[in-house]
């Protein structure tokens, strides 16, 4: 395979990441360390290093789908491999310019293979895994009674799953879910990224029927920058009913550009995606209708 089509494989994951939305190498929470090989317990380096870094897993273990059996495991059926790249030296035969005489010599490819974490695979060797010292997360989190107490009155609540490294709400099944608590950089953090998944739910249909979540809006399109406007609008109202600060998150920075592109093409968008906020954040501590008149 020709090295320029490694090249387009390694640029298509970190696109794609930027594309729905995230800074692959950006999180709120906690990761289980650097990624490394299961077999050989080295560490991935260079752009390997976030070509697996940015992937939804919590295990910070890899293998080849060939490893995995070694391992006394198998890869799940119907799961995804990641690019792993590397340099391999190809010997050509090329004619000295001052001698005019035929020298060896390497050249370095680019190649790549692919690799699976060990959360895709069942049955891997568990000692191994004790072995390399697979890191826990750090359970130690300082609730904050009020955070907590919104997130606990929310009427008609969508189902709220924990878990992986993935912070997200999924309107077909009415559903966000949130990695552990222990995981996030602090407890302001979850709550923050928390509150930003909950606002997004207030649009479905069964609540606000925004236009944004109702209808399934594109990356990039002025309606998929509204809502997402709206939604840390929505996670900064309740932050400051909560009386804790909202973190400024670099992973944020995905969104400007659709942001911008529909501010720009809608002057009234930043005014409309408050009151819609604020909507949002009232269904959430359950305020009522005439909460709304000050729109």
């Amino acid at each position: 395979m020709a090295a320029s089509t490694v090249y387009d494989i390694v640029t298509d994951v970190i696109v794609k990441k930027l594309e729905s939305g995230v800074v692959p190498w950006r999180k709120p929470w906690k990761t289980f360390g650097e990624p490394r090989n299961l077999i050989s317990g080295k560490e991935y380096r260079g752009i390997n290093h976030f070509l697996l870094g940015c992937a939804d897993f919590t295990s910070p273990f890899f293998l080849t789908y060939k490893q995995a059996k070694q391992a006394g495991g198998h890869v799940r059926k119907g799961e995804k491999s990641l690019p792993c790249v590397f340099w391999k030296a190809w010997e050509v035969e090329r004619e000295n310019p001052s001698t005019g005489e035929k020298e060896k010599a390497e050249i370095p490819l680019l190649r790549y293979y692919r690799v699976f974490n060990s959360d895709q695979c069942e049955g891997l060797d568990h000692k191994r895994l004790a072995e390399l010292g697979e890191l826990e997360p750090d359970n130690h989190f300082d609730p904050i009674q009020s955070a907590d107490k919104v997130l606990g009155a929310m009427p008609s609540p969508p189902i709220i799953s924990r878990g992986g490294a993935r912070a997200y709400y999924r309107p077909a099944a009415d559903t966000v879910n949130m990695p552990s608590r222990g995981l996030f950089e602090s407890p302001e953090g979850f709550y923050s990224t928390y509150f930003h998944e909950l606002t997004h739910s207030t649009g479905h249909r069964s609540r606000l029927n925004r236009k944004g979540i109702a209808d399934t809006a594109s990356f990039g399109s002025s309606d998929y920058g509204q809502e997402e406007l709206v939604a840390e609008m929505g996670a900064a109202f309740l932050c400051s009913h909560c009386r804790i600060s909202q973190p400024v998150i670099d992973n944020q920075a995905a969104y400007i550009g659709s942001w911008l592109r529909a501010i720009r093409s809608d002057a009234k968008l930043v005014v409309v995606a408050a009151a819609q906020a604020q909507k949002a954040a009232d269904f959430i501590i359950g305020k009522g209708a005439d909460h709304d008149a000050a729109l």
